[in-house]
């Protein structure tokens, strides 16, 4: 059989077709990013583990420690999350955990979910322009927050819905400014993530970096791409999502909606009214 180029397909088009730089195999072999799979075991941490597989490389422990924080403070938000209720309630339904969850992961997307991405995206733009025009930090933040709030968009990463002040913030803004001090990671998004946070200060008013922030900051800082790095909180949310689906399917209950019963979400629509004679079928 010949393709639609006339190019009769070799054993080496075939075993090109999904080449791949991460996994070797073999019968009787595994290799990850070229190590071992027999020596990775129980010398490798599954954080560095992701680190290897997505970037290539081992993380040195600093950068481990970091990731490692990162993703814990990611895991779980409780569910009023919509990504964990949409697994809880897919749980009752009769599907598969595996389904649950991949429910739950589904609705992350750029409104929930997608911050981080887009903060890692706005950091990298405020470090570029400041390190390539001279341009004052302080300033770059000032614009972009006007540009956003000129678009009626809110600036990504940084206030919350529900809490004052994220819980999560100052415990990874520690770590990241003792990685920092230590020069394990540069600073420079750090500085741009809290320019960037006294900029939404007004008076009294304060708008903290929320996770996304942080987490942002810390991935921007270890060089992880935008895109990866809303793939990296989607796998630490994945942790809470199948908690949350397996604490559901282990009640037993089935087919919960989203509001309990007897309740019943607010109609707005039409009064009730009959429908008009010239709709109806005519009588025979």
């Amino acid at each position: 059989m010949s393709s639609t180029t006339g190019h009769q397909p070799t054993v080496d088009d075939a075993t090109a077709w999904w080449s791949t730089s991460v996994t070797r195999i073999a019968p009787g072999e595994i290799e990850l990013r070229g190590y071992p799979i027999e020596e990775v075991i129980g010398n490798v941490g599954f954080v560095s583990t992701i680190w290897l597989l997505t970037t290539g490389a081992l993380p040195t422990r600093a950068v481990s420690e970091l990731l490692e924080a990162t993703l814990v403070a990611s895991v779980d938000h409780g569910p009023q999350a919509p990504s964990i209720a949409s697994a809880r309630m897919a749980a009752t339904c009769g599907v598969g955990l595996n389904s649950a969850v991949a429910n739950g992961v589904n609705v992350l997307g750029d409104t929930h979910g997608g911050a981080g991405q887009q903060c890692v995206q706005l950091l990298n733009d405020l470090v570029e322009r400041h390190e390539s025009e001279g341009i004052a930090l302080e300033q770059l933040a000032r614009e972009a927050i006007a540009d956003h709030k000129g678009r009626g968009a809110f600036v990504p990463g940084f206030g919350h819905r529900f809490h004052p002040r994220d819980p999560r913030r100052d415990p990874l803004l520690r770590l990241v400014e003792e990685a920092v001090a230590r020069g394990d990671i540069s600073g420079r998004y750090l500085a741009a993530g809290l320019a960037l946070e006294r900029a939404l200060e007004r008076g009294e008013r304060r708008i903290p970096m929320n996770i996304d922030g942080i987490s942002a900051i810390v991935y921007a800082e270890l060089g992880v791409q935008p895109e990866l790095a809303r793939g990296l909180f989607v796998l630490s949310r994945s942790v809470g999502i199948l908690a949350h689906a397996w604490e559901e399917k282990q009640a037993g209950q089935r087919i919960k909606g989203p509001l309990p019963p007897p309740l019943l979400a607010d109609y707005t629509g039409e009064a009730t009214r009959a429908v008009p004679r010239a709709h109806r079928p005519a009588t025979p």
